[in-house]
């Protein structure tokens, strides 16, 4: 892996998630290899997602304590701010690329963040939006 990659938050959720089986394996194998290049990145948004899915969502929910600390030992991998401009920027997005919002603000941040690569299982694998390919780390 070169350059920076960024992370989607299916995969930050997948590595708490106990019954996610192989799922939970590769998230983890990617978070391993990710922390040691130091090549990894997110967004804010993806620590709330990660927060609010795996405190409440999950069959066996993370305690919010140790959810908490996960936000904190993440957050460094926030390498820029969402702004307005992040907001714009994934509207633009999405109407070209045709993805909903959500998607669109997390290809933005990727973007954003200079990330060549983004791991995520909700966008097509191999596809190339805003110069940030997608690669589903489940395939």
């Amino acid at each position: 892996m070169t350059g920076i990659a960024f992370v989607d938050s299916n995969v930050r959720i997948y590595a708490h998630d106990r019954s996610a089986g192989a799922k939970r394996d590769r998230a983890v194998a990617i978070f391993r290899q990710l922390w040691s290049e130091r090549t990894g990145c997110l967004s804010v948004q993806v620590l709330q997602e990660f927060f609010v899915t795996v405190t409440h969502k999950l069959h066996t929910p993370v305690a919010r304590a140790h959810a908490r600390e996960v936000v904190r030992a993440y957050s460094p991998w926030v390498l820029s701010p969402t702004t307005p401009q992040t907001v714009l920027r994934a509207t633009e997005i999405g109407e070209v690329a045709g993805i909903g919002f959500w998607d669109a603000l997390i290809v933005a941040s990727a973007e954003q963040a200079g990330a060549g690569i983004l791991y995520s299982e909700d966008l097509d694998d191999g596809q190339v939006i805003a110069g940030v390919r997608v690669v589903n780390p489940f395939r």
